[in-house]
């Protein structure tokens, strides 16, 4: 039916208008992200969610790679608060340079290549502040993809998942190598190097420096010598991924040796550094990348170039973190402090790994559980299906990620019985 004149009319007034613009605007911004599905929820974060929803007063969560203490509750370090203590009040927060707290960075490097190497006397190492570890890992990923654009990388078999999450943004190609024996629940160190030996020539790996994640299972000392030797043979680049330093075995000189080794025998390394486990910073996103150089002047055009990656992804990083992981590690009664605490931390993730392994021995169990106390640091892979798992969530209202790893951290002597009795019940028979 045509339009009356006086509809015509209406239609032709500026308010008229107006209206059917906004309705035109607002139909096409309806459309602009209309295709956006939701994104598969983070395994990790989902055990943590269900938890919290879970009221049974049973409740065990070992999902979480955060420490807890013997009470199960989130914890400060004493030399935290000290350190924070001091800073407030007396520290400006004003930006820090592109490549972070230059103090910061200097203890880092100590802590990681050693107080007296040769190669920071040599000013051999570019290195910059970075979000912790992960923010650490993504700005060596675009850095290898900016200037090694043909490169791939290589991923041990199981990790850390996000490591898959880093190298994909950043557009590197990833492969896979061998790590993990599941029959043995150990190291599969022959199926490791003949990877390592079949990779083409002067290939990136990533390596875990110590208390692997998630299966806790790292070389021994002989095992990361002959790892380096193969290393140097077919001119491989390594990158280290050290999450938890001093948090591993309790002593930080112990846990850095992979990376002294390596730098013994002459590699060039990369190292990504996060102050959460080993100081408790979690929410601080405090860490260091460093990248060892030919030379003082290669360091500084590689350190301009890591800065520049960093300048339109966060301009420069946060202050805080950075001045206490600075103020405790440049005091020597504040890091003497540290030293204690950390190793307090991984003495009770000890303590708690024989409990659980002598709880379920005491059990009955017919099962080995030898690979509990074998493994190091936050995790424990217990070698459970994702069925057994499934078990203890729905009849014991224990929480973990269905690949069986169990946050050591969330162990406790109070619920310790309680949680092998579980396993006991879900792998007794088969």
């Amino acid at each position: 039916m045509a339009m009356s004149r006086a509809a015509a009319a209406a239609a032709g007034t500026p308010v008229a208008r107006r209206r059917l613009m906004g309705a035109v605007a607002a139909r096409s911004m309806a459309s602009w992200f209309g295709h956006v599905e939701p994104a598969a929820k983070d395994p990790i974060l989902g055990v943590t969610e269900a938890f919290l929803a879970d009221p049974s007063p049973d409740k065990v969560n070992v999902g979480v790679g955060a420490y807890r203490d013997d009470s199960g509750k989130p914890v400060v370090l004493e030399c935290v608060r000290e350190a924070g203590r001091r800073i407030a009040g007396s520290m400006n927060m004003e930006y820090l340079p592109m490549g972070g707290s230059i103090k910061m960075i200097e203890e880092s490097l100590k802590l990681a290549y050693g107080e007296n190497c040769e190669f920071i006397k040599d000013k051999r190492i570019a290195a910059v502040q970075a979000l912790s570890g992960t923010g650490a890992c993504r700005l060596f990923a675009d850095f290898q993809k900016r200037f090694l654009p043909d490169s791939q990388i290589y991923i041990p078999t199981p990790t850390w998942a996000n490591h898959h999450n880093i190298w994909r943004d950043a557009q590197v190609p990833q492969k896979t190598f061998t790590y993990y024996h599941p029959e043995s629940r150990g190291l599969d160190f022959a199926g490791l190097m003949d990877d390592i030996k079949n990779a083409p020539d002067g290939s990136f790996f990533l390596l875990h420096a110590c208390a692997h994640n998630p299966t806790g299972v790292d070389p021994s000392e002989e095992q990361w010598r002959e790892i380096s030797h193969q290393f140097k043979v077919k001119k491989h680049f390594p990158f280290f991924d050290m999450a938890y330093q001093g948090f591993a075995s309790g002593d930080p000189e112990r846990d850095a040796k992979a990376i002294r080794i390596f730098l013994e025998d002459g590699h060039q390394i990369g190292c990504a550094q996060s102050y959460a486990k080993n100081m408790g910073l979690y929410g601080q996103r405090a860490g260091c990348l460093s990248i060892l150089c030919d030379d003082e002047m290669q360091a500084v055009a590689v350190k301009s170039q890591l800065q520049q990656i960093a300048r339109p992804l966060y301009s420069n990083p946060p202050v805080h973190g950075a001045l206490i992981v600075s103020t405790i590690l440049g005091d020597p009664e504040l890091k003497s402090l540290w030293l204690k605490e950390v190793k307090g931390m991984a003495d009770r993730i000890i303590g708690m790994r024989t409990a659980l392994k002598e709880n379920l021995e005491k059990l009955g169990s017919p099962m080995s559980w030898e690979h509990i106390t074998n493994q190091i640091g936050m995790f424990c892979y217990s070698g459970m299906t994702p069925e057994q798992v499934d078990r203890l969530t729905k009849e014991f209202h224990i929480y973990m990620t269905r690949n069986g790893r169990i946050s050591m951290a969330g162990v406790t002597t109070g619920n310790v019985a309680y949680l092998a009795n579980a396993i006991h019940e879900v792998t007794k028979t088969k």
